[in-house]
């Protein structure tokens, strides 16, 4: 076996590869096209973070505190780089969050050197994640995440748990003021501020659901406007973008980032579960609202805009992608990062444009077969004209 110096060399050399390795496009639908490499995995996370360098106290160079998975990012265009507040979860379960930063958003991510040291709130979690950033008019950068505690009404139930939306606020991604928990008739584990004031106050899109894993009587992505963010408290909700029996959204959906601004609405990309025979199955999907009224639905595609495939099916929990973090450039790019099985990062690039026409162009779901058949008849006698 190698001793202490040659494990080294070859630990730090594997990682540099990893790290610098280019990525390559993959052309896709036309809507989209995917990259070849995840862009963040565990074996990315820094050496320094995982490794005692110390020959005297670990004298066989051996992982001391291992990284199970990078994922579920939030994302931010940061002093000209492509910059994602990652989910970092370790050996241990707990995750915490870390900055990641890319020169061009598609390859070469590093880490920054330390992971965020999150203040907590009155009472500590157990666990954070998921965090959305939104860069709003007030001035601020909002990063707002799950909050995980064990439920103590169930002292019996090792795995019963509570979710809230946490709160923190920061003009340099590395200092953060947290904020009270938002409260809440109901628990929250996928809140996104909206970027803009809407009649001088704090728009959250919400999730409202009776328990830590199941919606219940929640009825989908929900509306709810604050007065004070700094004490933020969700009197009412509306729900704006519902989940419906048969689809890709009939368990639970969900906002992912901050919805995108855009001349004819604004873009929202969510994920929708269903339930199949090897448990639930999270996919990608999208849909606009109105600019004046951004509570108003106003294209609602069919289907799911993305799914796993290939090697995204596997991982610690399979069959699942999930995106809370996409940047849209000033030429119209967009950067959609997604994990893949709650396991490693991906992305995926299309354009405002695309999204758009997608959005708006795309059949709804006509909720049964007979439907989805009209729909495909129509766009076999429309390109029957042309022929």
């Amino acid at each position: 076996m190698l001793n202490f110096e040659q494990r080294k060399a070859l630990v730090e050399a594997r990682h540099e590869e990893l790290i610098t390795r280019p990525n390559i496009a993959l052309e896709g639908n036309g809507v989209y096209r995917r990259y070849k490499n995840p862009v963040v995995t565990a074996d990315m996370a820094p050496l320094q973070w995982r490794y005692d360098f110390n020959p005297a106290t670990n004298p066989y160079f051996m992982e001391r505190i291992g990284v199970n998975a990078t994922l579920n990012a939030g994302a931010i265009k940061w002093n000209g780089k492509y910059v994602m507040v990652v989910r970092v979860e370790g050996a241990d379960r707990k995750s915490f969050f870390a900055v990641a930063e890319s020169p061009n958003g598609i390859d070469n991510f590093r880490f920054w050197p330390r992971p965020i040291t999150m203040p907590e709130d009155t009472i500590p979690g157990t666990n954070i994640y998921d965090m959305r950033l939104t860069r709003h008019e007030d001035g601020w950068v909002y990063g707002l995440f799950c909050v995980e505690r064990h439920d103590d009404s169930q002292p019996g139930d090792l795995s019963a748990a509570t979710a809230t939306c946490g709160i923190a606020r920061t003009h340099d991604l590395v200092n953060w003021e947290r904020l009270p928990d938002l409260k809440c008739k109901s628990q929250q584990r996928n809140v996104v501020l909206h970027p803009e004031f809407v009649d001088g106050k704090y728009a959250l899109y919400t999730r409202p659901q009776d328990g830590f894993i199941d919606t219940g009587s929640g009825g989908g992505i929900g509306w709810a406007l604050v007065d004070d963010i700094t004490n933020a408290e969700v009197k009412e909700e509306t729900i704006i973008n519902r989940r419906f029996y048969h689809t890709i959204k009939e368990v639970k959906n969900g906002e992912g980032p901050h919805p995108i601004k855009t001349p004819k609405g604004w873009l929202h990309l969510a994920h929708g579960v269903r339930a199949c025979a090897s448990g639930l199955r999270y996919v990608l999907y999208l849909y606009m609202t109105s600019l004046e009224e951004p509570w108003k639905e106003i294209a609602a595609p069919g289907g799911y805009f993305m799914a796993p495939v290939g090697d995204e099916y596997i991982g610690d929990v399979m069959n699942v992608l999930f995106s809370n973090g996409w940047i849209a450039d000033e030429d119209g790019r967009v950067l959609i990062y997604y994990a893949s099985s709650d396991t490693r990062l991906h992305v995926a690039e299309s354009t405002v444009d695309r999204l758009v026409d997608y959005c708006l162009n795309t059949p709804a779901d006509g909720l049964t077969t007979g439907e989805s058949v009209k729909a495909i008849n129509r766009l076999i006698d429309a390109n029957e004209a042309l022929m």
